[in-house]
């Protein structure tokens, strides 16, 4: 088990230079804040549950992508450790602000798993009314704002909604997350900084893994550890191996601990993206396989499993036993997500206006003739009187 210190790299070192060298259904709710109220064993048996909740979706939603039924798939295989075991230390009134890929750790605060699938459809309920593309969450119940693609931008976000909270003596925690890639933005910059000089309550999490998109993580930094990055801004920095889920958590809870006293830090959680960038990358065209197979063999939900029958906290069967449960919970609401109506066109404007204005109303029945005309209609899409 790797400590979580400052630059840990127990476990790391051989994959690392590889890697830089070439609803109802929702699954256990995380307990309020916190998991400390736990035992070591239903800790174990409900992170184990999380990640496994993480592997199942990333599965489901890739074929649906592949089968056209949603339009895109951001997949999270081979980081569960690092999503779940970051976040596990949030309480209800923290928030967490995504940088790509933590979907999984939403559903594990209280998203509905209804609102993640419909959002993966953009179907009637879809919270975000598909102004988002599929695989963009949102979630207001778990202060879990929605994401945007655009690198680095939910860094100073978090950023000044933690000094919100400060100057309004909030007891909040803000963890806002980004890739290897987001440490070259301008938004990691203006963030780290910000929080260092202001002393928010938050903690920065940089998931290290191992590609940004096609560029290898070596090429994003010159220091030896992007955990080195922090004492410029004035704030400690840790790194720690991202595929042990007890070391993630115990880092996590350091990290939390030290937000709310206004101490921000950059934790870094090395690890691996084991499948493409998104549904419309092809991986095989920047990395070599063998890097890959290196990973595999530490794939994170495989350890932990280990790790907890070793201490006979769980039995052989009992993964197997909690994946089948995941995946009949998932597969039921997505029966549930395909039978739901379209989104209703008008909802391109609202929410804009009070009262929707003569002129956009205007606009939108000169649309709705073409959608009608053309069968891209659907009932509740009529024009509005003028």
């Amino acid at each position: 088990m790797a400590k979580a210190t400052t630059k840990t790299k127990t476990g790391r070192a051989a994959t690392k230079s590889a890697a830089r060298s070439a609803s109802k259904a929702a699954p256990a709710k995380q307990p309020a804040a916190a998991s400390a109220r736990l035992s070591k064993a239903e800790e174990g048996k409900a992170l184990l549950r999380h990640m496994l909740a993480i592997r199942v979706l990333d599965e489901r939603m890739l074929k649906l992508q592949r089968a056209g039924r949603v339009g895109f798939a951001g997949s999270a295989t081979g980081l569960e450790a690092s999503i779940i075991g970051s976040a596990w230390a949030l309480r209800p009134q923290d928030w967490l602000w995504s940088g790509l890929r933590e979907g999984g750790a939403a559903v594990m605060r209280g998203m509905p798993l209804g609102d993640y699938i419909a959002q993966m459809y953009c179907n009637s309920n879809d919270t975000a009314k598909g102004r988002q593309m599929c695989n963009h969450f949102q979630h207001k119940g778990t202060n879990y704002p929605s994401w945007s693609s655009v690198i680095g931008t939910q860094i100073v976000h978090g950023v000044g909604a933690a000094y919100a909270a400060k100057s309004r003596g909030l007891d909040e925690v803000h963890a806002i997350y980004g890739g290897d890639g987001s440490t070259s933005s301008s938004g990691f910059h203006s963030g780290l900084n910000f929080a260092g000089v202001w002393r928010v309550p938050c903690y920065f999490v940089v998931i290290d893994n191992g590609w940004a998109i096609s560029v290898c993580s070596r090429n994003q930094t010159a220091a030896k550890s992007y955990a080195d990055k922090a004492a410029a801004y004035g704030m400690p920095g840790f790194e720690v191996d991202g595929n042990d889920v007890d070391a993630v958590v115990a880092a996590a809870r350091r990290s939390h601990e030290l937000a709310r006293k206004h101490q921000p830090s950059l934790l870094v959680l090395t690890s691996y993206r084991m499948m493409g960038h998104s549904s419309s990358d092809d991986p095989t065209k920047y990395r070599d396989e063998k890097e890959v197979a290196a990973w595999r063999r530490r794939d994170p939900i495989d350890l932990f499993e280990k790790r907890l029958v070793a201490a006979k906290a769980i039995d052989k069967k009992h993964r197997v036993k909690v994946q089948l449960e995941l995946e009949a919970l998932v597969d039921e609401e997505i029966h549930r997500q395909e039978q739901a109506p379209k989104m209703a066109l008008k909802t391109l404007v609202e929410d804009v206006y009070a009262e929707v204005p003569r002129h956009l109303r205007k606009q939108y029945n000169a649309f709705i003739e073409v959608a009608e005309r053309l069968g891209h209609a659907t009932p509740g899409d009529g024009a509005f009187p003028l």
